[in-house]
């Protein structure tokens, strides 16, 4: 699965945002923390779920299960919008 190239993120240090730009039926601005922009950079390539969690599981430091939730949730939401391309 990837990002659909209809979509924009801008990532800083504190926020994510993912922006639909024209050709989505999404309107609005979806708002997140680190975790959310390291998952959506990731997604600018084609990858997995799997992938993605064992490439969060490297960079942060967290409890067991905790990243499988995360990363479930954003692509649950990501899905919802029809920000992916699977």
């Amino acid at each position: 699965m990837k990002l659909k190239e209809s979509f924009i993120t801008h990532i800083t240090q504190e926020e994510s945002l993912l922006v639909p730009v024209g050709g989505s039926a999404f309107s609005g601005v979806v708002r997140g923390n680190k975790t959310l922009g390291a998952i959506l950079e990731l997604l600018k390539n084609d990858i997995d779920e799997a992938g993605i969690v064992a490439a969060l599981r490297e960079r942060f430091d967290a409890p067991a299960g905790a990243v499988e939730a995360d990363v479930a949730r954003a692509i649950q939401e990501l899905r919802r919008i029809g920000a992916l391309e699977e």
